[in-house]
């Protein structure tokens, strides 16, 4: 399962985060934007180098054809000048080389291999399009041995404008200018971006704290509201906008929720006094029925002259008797549910008291067994003995009329908890009544209240302990799980 890891962090970090790679990516697109303008610069600066020693040089050239008369004459009278031309090369300290209109060397002190490999030569298509630019410059990237380099072939002209030769001038690129220049403007630019870094996230951190303060607040008032709590509402001055609608929304669901929760405490009192008084009633009312038929034979039977009056009235005491005690053991059942008293925690040995209170039933339908001969920890004894007995009870009962019953009780000690479970061979517990195995009065038997197991829930709880159960067709285990 993919996670957007941006949504794990908190909004605070988001702005901070967002706030500095702002930043940063601001540097990046200058630093982008400064290199591409000093590449810019660099070009420029190169051209307008090359266009102005190129124009020297022409200048150089036309003036010792005038003077030497050169126009129109064979490469042997050219050859009779060659210092003149070499003393331009260490007045300009550039090299350059002169061809005729057919591209035959006139002079030479620089070629490029191409020219060099072809007999000293341009080549006739490469000549032609040099004088069809006439008035304008060939240029050429070359790379020999000693490098690269740019050359310009352009078209020498006399005085009348008519072409006689071709220059060609090697340009060697200059870049200390702009490579010191940008180094230059790069560490003016670092200590800035540097200076610009700490201040930025040293306002990112405030901004965002401040951004994120009325939110942490909402938050943290939204984690402790409760439907059983006495919530508060959110009171923050000079909130933006957008957190002051949310603060108002909170609010009048406060107001909303406290309504609800008293509505609902008092729906929840009166349908539970409806609840305990329908089963009350119940409960009383089976003892009494057969109370008043029994006193209703009485009276049809009972007869002054009868010698077994006696005998009668022993049975009809002993009847209203038995019918008594059950309301009473009602009253009881109804009393400890309501009110079960705060246990009595003491040090003691769980296997014995387990022991003893398993004692009450049939030995074969009881197989009891124990990872330890004793296991000591804080609990009420008396408790749990009726933890005991009402599980065990249940699970009996549970099995198939005519099949012998067999519970299965076994203590297991762990490292920190210990485990008892409760298995029997019972029908199970069916799949709709599954959820209302603890509340008060439910109960699958045709006799009893109900309250066996939801004394049995409460016990366990005020003993910080967990009660579970898994079932099938083929019997239930209840298991209870206590804190050494």
């Amino acid at each position: 399962m993919k996670v957007n890891l941006f949504r794990l962090i908190s909004l605070r970090t988001q702005i901070f985060i967002s706030m500095i790679l702002l930043l940063f990516l601001a540097c990046i697109l200058i630093l982008v934007a400064t290199y591409f303008q000093y590449q810019k610069e660099s070009i420029d600066y190169n051209l307008f180098r090359l266009d102005r020693k190129e124009n020297q040089l022409k200048k150089q050239i036309d003036y010792l054809v005038d003077k030497n008369d050169l126009l129109k004459k064979s490469d042997s009278v050219w050859a009779q000048h060659q210092e003149e031309f070499s003393a331009v090369i260490k007045i300009h300290n550039v090299n350059y080389s002169v061809f005729n209109l057919e591209g035959k060397p006139l002079f030479k002190s620089f070629l490029p291999l191409k020219i060099i490999a072809n007999d000293y030569t341009i080549e006739e298509d490469f000549l032609k399009a040099i004088l069809e630019k006439s008035g304008r410059r060939v240029m050429e990237q070359n790379n020999d041995e000693i490098g690269k380099f740019q050359s310009s072939y352009s078209v020498l002209k006399d005085g009348f404008g008519d072409p006689y030769g071709v220059l060609f001038f090697p340009y060697f690129e200059d870049v200390s200018f702009s490579e010191n220049e940008l180094n230059t403007f790069l560490q003016s630019l670092y200590q800035i971006y540097l200076v610009m870094l700490v201040v930025a996230i040293v306002m990112a951190y405030f901004i965002s704290k401040y951004i994120s303060r009325s939110l942490e607040t909402f938050r943290q008032k939204i984690d402790q509201t409760g439907l059983l709590k006495e919530n508060e509402k959110i009171q923050i001055k000079n909130a933006p906008r957008d957190i002051a609608s949310l603060i108002n929304s909170y609010n009048k669901m406060i107001d909303e929720l406290e309504k609800s929760a008293t509505l609902l405490a008092r729906t929840q009192r009166e349908q539970a006094w409806q609840e305990m008084a329908k089963q009350v009633a119940h409960e009383i009312k089976n003892p009494l029925t057969p109370m008043r038929l029994t006193v209703q034979s009485f009276q049809r039977k009972f007869s002054n002259e009868d010698p077994d009056n006696d005998k009668k009235i022993e049975e009809f005491s002993q009847i209203l008797l038995e019918q008594i005690d059950t309301m009473s053991d009602v009253a009881n059942a109804f009393s400890d549910f309501a009110t079960l008293p705060k246990p009595k925690l003491i040090k003691a040995d769980l296997v014995e008291i387990t022991r003893r209170a398993l004692e009450i039933f049939e030995v074969d339908a009881i197989k009891f067994k124990t990872s330890d001969e004793k296991i000591r920890l804080r609990l009420d004894r008396t408790q749990w003995i009726r933890v005991t007995t009402n599980i065990v009870q249940n699970a009996l009962q549970a099995v198939k009329q005519g099949e012998q019953p067999i519970v299965k009780v076994t203590l297991e000690k762990g490292d920190k908890k210990v485990k008892i479970s409760f298995a029997d061979n019972g029908i199970g517990i069916p799949k709709s009544i599954q959820s209302k195995v603890f509340e008060p009065k439910f109960t699958t038997k045709s006799k009893g209240m109900g309250l066996g197991l939801g004394i049995v829930k409460n016990i366990i709880d005020l003993h910080n302990g967990k009660i579970e159960y898994s079932t099938s067709e083929k019997g239930t285990t209840f298991v209870v799980t206590l804190k050494l």
